[in-house]
């Protein structure tokens, strides 16, 4: 049980880099001086999945330390 747990903690870390890092930049540049970050300030339906399944993979992630942490599991 403590291999399972193990693997699953480490592909989800993993998961988790790669998610983080397709998520698009939210900076604003020199477009926010002007008031032109909100033109295009709308959410895609495909950012709003990524977001979803980053949230999930980081929900599983954090469960996973958490129990090797605190030796739930043996």
């Amino acid at each position: 049980m403590l291999k399972f747990v193990w693997s699953i903690d480490i592909i989800s870390a993993f998961l988790l880099i790669v998610l983080i890092l397709m998520h698009s930049p939210k900076g604003d540049g020199i477009a926010g001086i002007g008031g032109a970050s909100q033109l295009f300030s709308s959410q895609k339906s495909a950012e709003k999945g990524l977001n979803k399944l980053t949230a999930i993979v980081a929900i599983v992630f954090l469960v996973a330390t958490f129990l090797l942490g605190f030796g739930f599991v043996k």
